[in-house]
């Protein structure tokens, strides 16, 4: 049964605050505010040596350097059209920002972090996934109008050189990586498919159409089960695929706004973060069957936010308001109590 669960306030806090909820699933623990960071935030990033989270401010054209422990921003990466996508790559310490409005993909180094180098993409550059055995990130990018048709971009994250790009038939949103196999699903929501990739080889080789929901935008890949999970606007469901196959499995009902999905393997739950302000969470049973437990409120707008199965540790990016600026919600998973 489906419980909703309102977010408790704790008054008088303008800092970092403890929070207690009655249920495990998800433990708010604790809001790290952003002060003078305005709008939406779009993808993040981790660097789990330095507890380090990057959020792409995508309304306040920054990506804010954040210290999870402190709760303090260590640096603001100002002057950006739209970041969208981010990654770190630890081993070459270099975070990756794909930047919608420059249409291009950003690299910084060092500390504080500073531009090194910009790879030219093109519009709506977005989402990216990032391959540490054959160091490779696929971008996607494009699909806005006919002059510029949707492509997955592959880079070499070390010499940092465009590889290839790769057609899509619109926009690619969430790209999920299989290491395993060495393949690389891509959303494209606008025509409600989904566009495998193989990694070794730089191809596409499959499209897998999508009947029982469309605008398909965040994924989340299981490599133990697998299982390709999807988060889908029209109507508003979660889509269980065969990873193999493409085979639609089952569909959950899901709050609206669907914009960014986690599988967390150490106690088979996904997390679907919505911009209706929830998180929905799905626990999956012994027969790889997924079941909807509950709702946990966050605020209207927070639609994006981080697993961090290491630490236990769900961040959601909450957005400013009239009332306050924004700011990081912490939670802490079950296995973590």
């Amino acid at each position: 049964m489906q419980k909703l669960v309102t977010a408790l306030f704790l008054a008088g806090s303008l800092g970092v605050s403890g929070f207690s909820q009655s249920n495990d699933d998800l433990k708010r623990v604790k809001d790290i505010p952003l002060p003078g960071v305005a709008g939406r935030f779009d993808h993040f990033a981790f660097d789990s040596q330095r507890n380090i989270v990057f959020a792409a401010a995508t309304g306040n054209h920054s990506v804010e350097v954040i210290d999870t422990v402190s709760g303090t921003v260590k640096q603001s990466i100002s002057g950006l059209g739209k970041p969208h996508g981010l990654a770190w790559v630890p081993e070459t310490g270099r975070l990756f920002v794909a930047d919608g409005t420059l249409a291009s993909l950003n690299v910084y180094e060092g500390s504080p972090l500073k531009l090194i180098r910009s790879i030219p993409l093109s519009d709506d550059a977005d989402d990216m996934v990032y391959d540490s055995k054959m160091k490779l990130l696929f971008v996607g990018h494009g699909g806005s109008d006919g002059k510029s048709p949707g492509r997955v971009a592959i880079i070499d994250a070390v010499k940092l050189q465009l590889l290839a790009n790769l057609p899509a038939s619109s926009h690619p949103e969430a790209l999920e990586l299989d290491p395993v196999t060495d393949r690389v699903f891509a959303n494209i929501a606008d025509s409600a498919e989904v566009l495998v990739i193989d990694a070794k080889q730089q191809r596409p080789i499959a499209t897998w159409k999508l009947t029982r929901a469309q605008h398909n935008v965040p994924a989340a890949y299981d490599a133990n089960t697998g299982i390709l999970l999807l988060g889908c606007r029209t109507p508003a469901k979660l889509l269980v695929l065969d990873g193999q196959t493409g085979r639609e499995l089952e569909d959950l009902d899901s709050t609206t706004g669907a914009d960014d999905l986690f599988y967390d393997t150490d106690n088979n739950k996904a997390y679907l973060i919505t911009g209706s302000g929830h998180v929905d969470v799905y626990r999956m049973d012994a027969n790889k069957s997924l079941q909807k437990e509950r709702n946990i409120e966050t605020e209207n707008g927070a639609k994006t936010g981080l697993l961090v199965p290491s630490t236990h540790t769900l961040y959601v990016g909450i957005p400013s308001t009239t009332s306050g600026p924004a700011s990081i919600r912490v939670f802490a998973t079950s296995v973590s109590q």
